[in-house]
This record gives C-alpha cells, sequence and structure tokens, in this order.
C-alpha cells in the first residue's frame, strides 16, 4: 500500500488531532497539502446516489481509488484511474462494492445488478460504479446504511435520492451516524411511516416506566368508565399539544428541566392517592390535564431522536402520538378491570392495594426526582 499506512511520529493525542483535522480539511487543502498521509488519501469521502422509480430502484455509487484498493487487495490505488488497469479489475470492484452497499427497501435488502461500464473522476480520484434493482412495489420507506467503508475511521459517505425528478433527501454517513432513512411520497410512504411511529409510541409506553406509573398511578382509585375515560383524555389532550409544539421547535424546553418535572409528576400522583378521603372532589382529571403537558415534551424528546422525516411531518407526528395512545390503551385496559375485581370481591383488600401501589408510585417518583436534580 507504499504510505497509505504512515502514521506522523509523536504522542497518541499528536497523531489523532493531526488525522482528524487531515480528515476534515483534506477536500479544501489536498492541493496546498505535503506529500504525507493526507495525500495518500486525501479525500476519505465516497458518495452514493439513489433514483426511485415506479418498479426499479437504480444506484450510483463513487468511490475513491484508495478505499477500492485497499478493500480489493491491490498495490496502486491511483493505478485505477487509469482504463487499461481499471477494466479487467471491474468484477473485483463490483463484488467489493457489493459486499458494502447496504440498501434496504420496505425491510427487503436490494440486490444491486451491476450495469455496464465506468466513469473515472481523475480529479477527484473517484470511480463510479451503476446498478439497478427492479421492485415490483413501489417502496414507501428506504433505509440506507453507512458510511461505505469502516476501515478508515474518518470516512464518510454523502447520499442523495432522486424521486419524480427531483433532489428530495440527503444525508451524510458515518460512524457515529450509520443509518438514513427516507419515506417517498403516496400511499406506500405515509403506510411506511404510519407503521414504523405507530410501533414506536406503542413501544416507548412500554419501556418508559416513569410514564406508565404515571398512568397506573392515576388509575388505582378507581371509579366509574366515564370517569377514567376523562382523566385518560385529559392526559392525552395535554400531552398531544405539547408533543406537537416541541416537534415542530416551537417550543423546547430542556430535558434537565423535563425530566425531573417528569419524575415529580409520579411521586405527586403517588402522594394524592394517599392523601385522598372519602368524599373528597375527585381532581385526577385536572392532575392528568397539567402533568400531561410535562410529559408530552418528554414524548417529544423520543421522537426528535427516531429522526423526523421532514416530507411527512404530520404523518410521524400523528403516528407516533396514535402509538403512545394504544399503549395508554392497553394500559388501562389491564389494570382498570383488574382493580375492579379485586374492589368488588374484597373492599378491604382493595384499599391495601391502593396503599401499597400508592407508596410504591410515590417512592419511585421521589428516587427519579433526586435522581434527577442531584445525579444527572
Amino acid at each position: 500500500m507504499g504510505e497509505l499506512h504512515l502514521r506522523p511520529r509523536g504522542a497518541p493525542a499528536v497523531r489523532r488531532g493531526w488525522r482528524r483535522a487531515a480528515g476534515l480539511l483534506a477536500c479544501v487543502l489536498a492541493p496546498l497539502s505535503a506529500p504525507g498521509v493526507l495525500r495518500a488519501h486525501d479525500q476519505p469521502f465516497s458518495f452514493i446516489d439513489l433514483t426511485l422509480a415506479p418498479g426499479v430502484v437504480e444506484g450510483r455509487v463513487a468511490a475513491h481509488v484508495v478505499d477500492l484498493a485497499h478493500e480489493a487487495g491491490l498495490p496502486a490505488p491511483d493505478s485505477l484511474l487509469a482504463a487499461a488497469y481499471l477494466e479487467p479489475r471491474l468484477d473485483a470492484l463490483r463484488r467489493v462494492l457489493g459486499e458494502r452497499l447496504a440498501v434496504v427497501a420496505d425491510g427487503e435488502t436490494l440486490r444491486p445488478r451491476w450495469r455496464p461500464g465506468y466513469e473515472i473522476l481523475a480529479d477527484r480520484r473517484l470511480v463510479a460504479l451503476r446498478w439497478r434493482a427492479e421492485r415490483p412495489r413501489p417502496a414507501g420507506e428506504v433505509r440506507v446504511a453507512g458510511p461505505l467503508f469502516r476501515w478508515e475511521g474518518l470516512h464518510q459517505t454523502y447520499l442523495n435520492v432522486y424521486q419524480d425528478g427531483r433532489l428530495r433527501h440527503q444525508d451524510l454517513l458515518d460512524r457515529q451516524h450509520g443509518e438514513s432513512v427516507y419515506y417517498t411520497g403516496g400511499a406506500p410512504g405515509v403506510l411506511a411511516v404510519a407503521r414504523t411511529f405507530v410501533a414506536a409510541g406503542v413501544h416507548h409506553i412500554f419501556i418508559g416506566p416513569d410514564h406508565v406509573l404515571f398512568i397506573v398511578g392515576l388509575l388505582l382509585l378507581g371509579g366509574r368508565l366515564r370517569r377514567l375515560l376523562a382523566i385518560v383524555t385529559s392526559f392525552t389532550v395535554a400531552h398531544s399539544l405539547t408533543l406537537a409544539l416541541a416537534t415542530l421547535e416551537l417550543v423546547n424546553p430542556p430535558p434537565r428541566l423535563v425530566e425531573p418535572a417528569i419524575a415529580l409528576s409520579i411521586l405527586y400522583v403517588g402522594v394524592d392517592n394517599l392523601l385522598h378521603t372519602p368524599g373528597r372532589k375527585d381532581a385526577r382529571a385536572w392532575i392528568a390535564f397539567g402533568f400531561g403537558f410535562v410529559h408530552g415534551f418528554g414524548f417529544a424528546g423520543v421522537l426528535r431522536q427516531l429522526g423526523l422525516p421532514r416530507g411527512a411531518l404530520g404523518w410521524s407526528l400523528a403516528s407516533f402520538n396514535l402509538g403512545v395512545e394504544l399503549g395508554q390503551a392497553a394500559i388501562v385496559l389491564g389494570v382498570a378491570p383488574l382493580l375492579a375485581l379485586i374492589r368488588a370481591r374484597s373492599p378491604k383488600r382493595h384499599g391495601g392495594v391502593v396503599t401499597l401501589c400508592s407508596w410504591c408510585v410515590a417512592l419511585a417518583g421521589g428516587y427519579w426526582f433526586v435522581r434527577r436534580v442531584f445525579l444527572p
């Protein structure tokens, strides 16, 4: 590989700093840089272009000759810029790229069929190859994993997705951001968004013990179906509002305020249950409404981490919210009938269960509040 593996001498921190700076400034400073590591791989980037059309996905991959030579075991990277040297080795390069190209449409991994020909971009030390994959059904969701090459730690892959003759999606894949998702337009894209974000909403409810305990705490005192529906509806209306505001970045309080406030809501519900006396006015619907605003900001933080598709923002928001509601409904349908059954068989035992569970809710909320405030 010649000078490809040379590294400047010095302390590890110095070497890492030089390597990072070289990778980030390579494209701009390559013509001015001295020979050495930077010139050996002056452009640690690759490019993937996807064109989505009815019945077919077409692709173009442009890769740096250093990456191609390294992965194919070739001794002279720049020799790939000569057609006479490149053409006998096209099959090997296609095999290398095919092994690293990861494009998934609606859960199906696309198998590229390489097209004849190639492009040599000598000024950028790139070789580009084209491929296509037939799909009888239009894709709703397209996922691309990257970067294309992982042997070089700074490598980045630029992704462009075209549909209906327009550039619809761009992304940059590296070791920190290893997947990009594009939802197509029309019914397939809407269905893919709904499928993804409804499942994410349900999943978040059941992996978030703080939200589960808050809902359970509100249900412990029981009541008629109308009362329980009012409680759940109040919580839904409130968190849906702040979920939308935060997702649209109109109101965006920091997590260091939101997370302790969620814990405080759980503590409050548990203590309120313990202080409840027969004949006292039931304020659980108002409690659910007030703290629902806070929980909505918590939901929004999770939704942002999923990577919202800008072209289908409304559908993703509505689908995630629907998933949250389905998760809540499952909790209500599991807890409320059980509490009603215990109460019908033994009111005394029901009171003991409510007291014990309320203490558990209050203690968990207090623990999370202290931890999130003093031990973030």
